[in-house]
């Protein structure tokens, strides 16, 4: 690896820090710094090969125990689930939670074929988190929704 590229992902990640640190933003300042951290390691690229490979698998999961921790404490239970069906707000999350799976699953294929995307991703997401106050947990819904307008966009030229 060149000395070049080594010093730009320092810059880049120093910079992602201190914007997230100016923001405020928690969630960014410690990925930003545990980012760091991990290139002071010998054997950084074996353990971002791992995150890389493995680490929105992980995220989920960790989201998903979020989630399920009100039902295993009983502050959900199959009466609220039932409930849920009765308003059409419960249709549309159940409707929305069904969408945003979907899209994931064909964004997380978008950017395992397009790495060029990722960056795209990354910087609209850090700027939706500082300047929007967003959640960086939206990054694969992009790639999803991104893979939505590819595929619309593909299917209209190819019919001109």
């Amino acid at each position: 690896m060149k000395v070049g590229v080594r010093v730009e992902s320092w810059l880049f990640l120093s910079l992602i820090l201190i914007v997230a640190l100016l923001s405020h933003n928690q969630s960014l300042i410690i990925a930003a710094a545990v980012v760091l951290v991990i290139k002071l390691l010998p054997q950084s690229n074996k353990v971002f090969g791992l995150l890389s490979a493995q680490g929105i698998n992980w995220g989920v999961t960790i989201i998903s125990v979020a989630i399920l921790v009100p039902i295993a404490t009983g502050k959900i239970g199959f009466r609220d689930l039932l409930n849920a069906f009765k308003t059409p707000a419960g249709f549309i999350a159940v409707g929305c939670g069904i969408l945003v799976a979907v899209l994931s699953s064909k964004g997380v294929g978008l950017l395992a074929q397009s790495p060029e995307i990722t960056v795209a991703l990354v910087f609209g997401t850090i700027i939706g988190v500082v300047a929007f106050k967003g959640i960086a947990a939206g990054p694969v819904i992009a790639s999803g929704m991104t893979y939505v307008f590819i595929t619309i966009m593909n299917s209209a030229l190819s019919r001109l």
